[in-house]
């Protein structure tokens, strides 16, 4: 999705041309995974960051363009929203510094967008959900000017023959509402984990990045309110999957299949099986048509760019034009601070390294659908969730996570030789965030709680803690 378009007007004809191209480099992706083609410098991290630009008022301030233009980095780009922008960070082999120098590489570019903004009269902000956006914020008046989000918009209102998306949320309260586009996604903004892997482990690493969804969504959730309600402690999980609720092809061999999912079961062979799923079950929602060569897969990249799975494969290239395989993490919110960002990091990086390398591959213990139900679980209850483990026993997360995740996350960053100083310095804050119950969603409540305030008022607040710089568990509520 990151391409622009040249056109949103599509006819038949664009439809079978693309599904032309797609079959054609479906095929010779199957063929590189056979001859294993794809690059060996592994592992590589990385990272991005959405986050949210707002005014005086502590509202949405849709100056994006503006913003872009000032910035003149290509490490900031736009996303669906005109008050939303995305930060990227160069990657890093995944040994020695990597973390803190994720962290230098990510601090700078904040500290120079905060800069910019403040010269548009706005202002920086990273959650997972404003609490001050508003239904009324998202329209495609507030729609990047872009004609990939307004073609985006336009073929989703197609598949689902002109119905209106219903959001229904059933959390701590109920949240109801009718939306007629897909601006709803931008209420949603994440931090995506990249890892790039080899070929040859790419599936062990696959299906551990789901097995840790769960217990990474209870450390990090950031995302209790939306419209004033007080949902999950990740709403921006139900929030994704319903604000562009568009299925598969509805003859596809296990029903329809959503586009924003957990996904429909591990790994087996490759993950050559996730190409060909897209493929099978999902129809083309851009059919734009590119010249390159089949080697170069951007009709492959595209759609697959338009289906959200919760732990996506990526097909990538080096810097010499090798394929790469990468994944990305999506199930962490944006934020609270950039620390509190890259503890979040360290420990997926090093709690998939230890599962991904463990003698009994942990996929044989616990079966995805469990794996789906911790997910869930996780995101409407966070550390107040019960969820199964590898062992069978269901168990209190936060006693998993403080007993036995957070030690092995420390062994897996052991494995792959990350620098001892930054093994305590990021798992260190994830295990007092936990300890302390304190995670963004749980401060946003008790702040509310302490001080009966309103949503501007909360976000007002969280963006001062946020100016600090220090980890959200050692914020004053």
């Amino acid at each position: 999705m990151g391409d622009e378009i040249t056109h949103s007007d599509f006819s038949a004809a664009d439809f079978e041309l693309f599904d032309k191209h797609l079959q054609q480099e479906t095929r010779l992706l199957g063929q590189w995974f056979k001859d294993g083609a794809f690059s060996s410098l592994v592992p590589v991290c990385g990272l991005e960051l959405e986050a949210w630009l707002i005014d005086r008022q502590a509202r949405p301030a849709p100056v994006n363009r503006q913003f872009l233009e000032n910035m003149n980095d290509p490490l900031v780009v736009p996303e669906l929203a005109k008050f939303n922008v995305e930060l990227n960070v160069d990657p890093e082999p995944l040994h020695g510094k990597a973390l803190s120098q994720l962290q230098q590489g990510l601090q700078q570019t904040w500290d120079r967008c905060g800069v910019v903004a403040a010269g548009l009269d706005s202002r920086l902000v990273m959650a997972g959900i404003l609490p001050s956006v508003t239904q009324q914020d998202l329209t495609l008046a507030n729609m990047s000017e872009l004609k990939r989000y307004r073609a985006l918009n336009e073929q989703v209102l197609r598949l689902r023959e002109g119905k209106p998306l219903m959001l229904d949320i059933h959390g701590r309260q109920h949240l109801n509402v009718l939306h007629h586009d897909v601006m709803l996604e931008s209420a949603t903004t994440s931090l995506q984990l990249h890892l790039k892997v080899s070929v040859q482990d790419a599936v062990r690493y696959y299906n551990a990045a789901q097995i840790v969804s769960a217990p990474l969504v209870a450390a990090a959730a950031n995302s209790p309110y939306l419209f004033g309600k007080d949902l999950w402690d990740e709403t921006r999980i139900p929030l994704f999957e319903q604000s562009v609720e568009v299925g598969g092809f509805a003859g596809a061999s296990r029903g329809p299949v959503r586009r924003v999912s957990f996904g429909t079961g591990y790994a087996k062979e490759s993950l050559f099986e996730c190409f060909v799923e897209n493929h099978q079950h999902f129809p083309v929602l851009l059919p734009i048509h590119f010249d390159d060569p089949d080697r170069e897969m951007r009709h492959l990249r595209l759609h697959n760019g338009t289906i959200w799975r919760w732990n996506r494969p990526l097909i990538g290239y080096d810097s010499d034009g090798t394929p790469h395989l990468r994944i990305e993490h999506r199930v962490l919110p944006a934020g609270p601070t950039v620390i509190d960002s890259i503890a979040s990091a360290a420990f997926f990086y090093g709690l998939v390294h230890a599962l991904a390398t463990h003698d009994v591959a942990p996929e044989i213990q616990l079966p995805f659908a469990t794996a789906r139900d911790n997910f869930y679980a996780v995101a409407r209850d966070g550390l107040d969730a019960q969820m199964t483990w590898l062992d069978g026993r269901k168990l209190s997360v936060q006693t998993l996570l403080l007993d036995q995740l957070v030690p092995l996350a420390r062994y897996g960053l052991g494995l792959l030789e990350i620098d001892g100083q930054d093994r305590d310095l990021y798992l260190g804050i994830v295990k007092d965030r936990i300890r302390n119950a304190c995670t963004g969603a749980n401060w946003q409540r008790a702040y509310v709680a302490r001080h009966a305030c309103d949503m501007q008022t909360l976000t007002e607040a969280y963006y001062e803690r946020q100016q600090s710089g220090a980890p959200v568990h050692e914020w004053d509520s």
